[in-house]
């Protein structure tokens, strides 16, 4: 496959318009007033059927109730929970695909305001039905037994039911889902709106212009010319700078958030939620982090070698992590035009399964997919699900890279996953973060391998293999420093806000943890915390280690495919499928992978250390 430039092409925006016209479109209107009508006829049915606790959460001082009238309520419950979940999904994600390319729009930016009180109503709701069922567990188990959507919903019943433990009572549940409009998510929507409208200063090219940080931030990793690179970092860091009062105060606010309400629902600390909501004992996530650890020193020698390769003696600076430092190829290093991806990622997922090529094709020719980096647009990279006309929609900020070739293949996963998921009910859709990474790591790696097989030269070859290395390196190092920091975050903010620099201080040293010398001491990045929306999250704690999990788990059942060939098809959509259903350690015994073994987590990270060694080896 020979190199060669991107043409110059109007990248790809996402089309919305078959979920809504508009927002000022008559449909748009119906939806909302739809989805009002349906919280109203949901609250009405819990009221008519007494769907409360009492405030010790126990049965006592409720309606007596047998098990098949149980199973009636039940049933009940979920068709409209079901029901008012997809059309609240569609109607928010909608809102949110807008507001996430453009958020200077102020109308999306008002209906996403607009649109959060039913979101707290339905959470209210969730809480009012989850508390009833842990009242009445100790007749769940015949309830469970008759037949319906109850039945069907056995999973997501029994482990609604464990957690409702670890709920306040109803008032405060109730009183917390209302102050979330001005607590920790406002928090998080500032730091969204702060990082995607940052414009730096910028000279490039000799012209002199205003970029957003996104913009920077991919000339700092995939800019040819290291003094681009270096001065981008600079340039970046200065940004950050600039913004980082409000960003620690906002980080204060949501940490602060989760600390008070994890205290009061008496978790033991906020990894306790996370690894609850991943599905996770904590013996699991010991031993792959126990893992993960013992290959660090695989990875510092890889980036020592890289380091002293672009003519750094003290190790790599932050600049150069994704450098790309392979002999360039006849032309120049290998680059794609948006419509060569298309071609590439769609012919070589076709190898694997014609439903996997087929779900690319759509995605690309009914433009599904939002590629240019723009003002307002917000970096990185994301996938989201619109239930309602069964479609996906992926972000990226595409510029021609091979890397970024791996992240459209990589949200295309997260759309496989999607269609397989599509005949599930909302409720059995519930994924953790742990498995809502395989398929797409899955899919990275497929092209991964194909990228290696059509290399044109050994040039070639070794900017791939770097390319998945960097990749690697990110997971397997970085994102345990994010672990780390946040781990430490939550311990401290439980006593003290912390400051900027307290922030900054921490971040350095857990990336010194990780990296060790494999960073250049003097270069690292204090300010990961400020634009890593993940850490913003009041719902979602702990962002960091299902990405490890999902890099090490899909290339455990990448290999098992490499065993066994197209028979592994049908089994792992059948997976894809049951990813809401079942913890990660039972799904992955269905292929004879035990997830609470050292050796599993050891044979995935060979498969990187054994492409370390490939790097090395290319002296």
């Amino acid at each position: 496959m020979p190199p060669t430039a991107p043409a110059a092409e109007a990248l790809p925006h996402w089309d919305l318009s078959n979920v809504y016209p508009s927002l000022e479109s008559d449909e748009f209107a119906e939806a909302v007033a739809q989805l009002s009508q349906q919280l109203e006829a949901l609250e009405a049915y819990l009221d008519q059927h007494r769907i409360t606790r009492t405030t010790n959460g126990s049965a006592a001082g409720l309606a007596p109730l047998g098990a098949a009238a149980m199973a009636a309520v039940v049933n009940g419950s979920l068709e409209r929970f079901n029901r008012l979940m997809r059309l609240s999904t569609t109607v928010q994600t909608y809102v949110r695909a807008i507001v996430a390319t453009d958020s200077f729009n102020t109308q999306a930016r008002r209906w996403q305001s607009r649109l959060e009180p039913a979101s707290v109503r339905l959470r209210r709701a969730s809480i009012r039905f989850q508390g009833w069922l842990g009242a009445h567990a100790a007749l769940l188990p015949e309830a469970l037994a008759q037949a319906g959507p109850a039945q069907e919903h056995t999973f997501v019943l029994r482990e609604l039911a464990e957690q409702s433990r670890y709920l306040m009572s109803e008032p405060e549940e109730s009183l917390a889902a209302e102050l979330s409009l001005s607590g920790g998510p406002a928090w998080s929507k500032l730091q969204g709106t702060i990082a995607s409208q940052l414009g730096v200063p910028f000279e490039h090219d000799g012209q002199s212009q205003v970029l957003p940080v996104t913009a920077l931030q991919n000339l700092m990793w995939y800019h040819p010319q290291a003094e681009v690179r270096r001065r981008a970092y600079e340039a970046e860091l200065a940004a950050w700078a600039s913004v980082r009062e409000p960003l620690a105060a906002a980080l204060n606010g949501v940490k602060g958030h989760v600390v008070t309400l994890n205290q009061r629902r008496g978790r033991t600390d906020a990894l306790h939620q996370a690894l609850d909501d991943a599905r996770l004992d904590r013996a699991t996530l010991d031993t792959l982090l126990g893992a993960i650890q013992a290959s660090w020193p695989a990875f510092r020698r890889y980036l020592q070698a890289k380091a002293r390769r672009l003519g750094h003696t003290d190790g790599m600076p932050w600049w150069d992590l994704h450098a790309q430092v392979a002999p360039p190829a006849p032309g120049g290093a290998r680059r794609f035009s948006f419509a060569e991806a298309q071609r590439f990622i769609g012919g070589h997922f076709g190898r694997f399964a014609p439903s996997l090529a087929a779900l690319a094709q759509r995605a690309f020719a009914k433009r599904w997919i939002d590629a240019e980096p723009r003002a307002g647009k917000r970096g990185g990279a994301f996938c989201m699900w619109l239930p309602t006309v069964g479609e996906s929609r992926v972000l990226c900020n595409f510029d021609g890279s091979l890397d970024q070739l791996f992240t459209i293949a990589h949200e295309l996963g997260h759309a496989y996953h999607n269609q397989c998921l599509a005949a599930c009910q909302p409720l059995q859709r519930v994924t953790p973060m742990t498995l809502a990474e395989t398929a797409s790591t899955f899919c990275e790696t497929l092209i991964t391998d194909a990228a290696m097989a059509a290399a044109a030269s050994p040039a070639e070859e070794i900017s791939i293999l770097e390319t998945f290395l960097i990749g690697a390196t990110q997971i397997v190092v970085d994102i345990p420093s994010r672990y780390l920091f946040e781990k430490e975050v939550f311990e401290r903010r439980a006593e003290a806000e912390l400051s900027a620099d307290d922030f900054c201080e921490l971040m350095l040293r857990c990336q010194a943890a990780t990296y060790g010398d494999g960073l250049d001491a003097r270069y690292r990045h204090p300010y990961m915390w400020a634009w890593k929306p993940h850490y913003y999250r009041t719902e979602l704690s702990f962002y960091n280690f299902p990405y490890a999990f999902g890099l090490l788990f899909g290339l455990g059942l990448y290999a098992v495919y490499q065993q066994r060939g197209p028979g592994f098809v049908a089994e792992y959509e059948a997976l894809l499928a049951s990813t809401g259903q079942a913890p990660p350690a039972d799904l992955a015994a269905r292929f004879g992978l035990d997830l609470r073994r050292p050796e599993f987590w050891q044979a995935s990270l060979a498969v990187i250390e054994q492409r370390i060694d490939q790097y090395l080896a290319r002296g």
